[in-house]
């Protein structure tokens, strides 16, 4: 009741506010996928299931999603943990963050210049005779296997993963890498019972940001992917943007199921995380 009195709600209307408009957005979306002229169907998602496109599409976003966001967090917690002393300091940390200011398409454009056949690292590789001619270049972007958009997404999110995890290392007190040290415990103790404690929620949350983003986002996958395999989202954008008609409640579906996957994987993160503290408030400590 207290909560009530002190009027601490209002504080909710800003945040249900702003998400109204991806609720109905989704709504939209939904109501459209399962509509045809009038009628209810699900006609559309049994199309979907039934189409070899949109699930080899659906298996390739997943793998270039999961992969990014792996080595993404792999290697921003390496950094992390490896160069804490340093990134405390404000230059450094400045450089490390810094391609968070550029937009994802222009490391895109960055892994074009720097990576495809005729880029930067295959003209030196040919000046000092590595290569013969540029073809002999391995292809790393546009490819089949989606090298180049995991490339970009890890090269732009492991800034990212180091600014969720720095304000985590800064919390955790010294003392207590001297208890497990003075019980004889080495680094892998360290990290599995100081360390991973603490970096869980935010490993987990950070994961989803990742995840969600890589495997719903246009840009990158529409400038750095190929015709076939393709994103979800460059798929979809075609259906919706197509000359055939009838492919437009396609991409509503296709759209439709992508958030239903990624708002089921948060409500399992997030019951995974909050287990042990309901668990304590029912009375069942482990």
């Amino acid at each position: 009741m207290k909560w009530f009195k002190t009027r601490s709600y209002y504080l909710f209307i800003p945040s249900v506010l702003f998400l109204l408009i991806p609720l109905y957005g989704l709504g939209s979306a939904i109501a459209q996928s399962v509509r045809d002229n009038g009628a209810f169907t699900f006609q559309y998602y049994t199309s979907l299931f039934e189409s070899e496109r949109f699930l080899t599409s659906a298996g390739f976003s997943l793998q270039v999603s999961l992969v990014s966001s792996l080595l993404s967090l792999i290697i921003g917690l390496w950094i992390t943990r490896a160069c804490y002393p340093l990134l405390e300091k404000y230059t450094p940390r400045l450089i490390v963050w810094l391609p968070m200011l550029f937009p994802h398409f222009v490391w895109g454009y960055m892994v074009i210049l720097l990576l495809s056949e005729s880029g930067v690292l295959s003209q030196w590789m040919q000046m000092t005779g590595l290569i013969g001619v540029p073809a002999d270049f391995p292809v790393w972007t546009r490819d089949p296997y989606g090298i180049g958009i995991t490339l970009t997404y890890v090269w732009k999110e492991v800034p990212f993963v180091i600014l969720m995890l720095l304000p985590v290392y800064a919390s955790i007190k010294p003392e207590f890498y001297d208890l497990v040290q003075s019980l004889g415990g080495g680094a892998w103790e360290r990290f599995k019972t100081v360390e991973w404690p603490h970096l869980l929620p935010v490993v987990v949350e950070s994961f989803l940001i990742i995840f969600a983003f890589t495997l719903s986002a246009y840009e990158v996958p529409a400038l750095l992917g190929t015709t076939y395999p393709e994103m979800l989202s460059v798929l979809s954008y075609d259906w919706f943007y197509g000359s055939v008609w009838e492919d437009r409640p396609l991409a509503f579906a296709a759209m439709s199921l992508m958030s239903v996957f990624l708002l089921m994987i948060t409500c399992v993160a997030y019951l995974y995380l909050n287990r042990k503290r309901w668990r304590a408030m029912r009375g069942r400590i482990e």
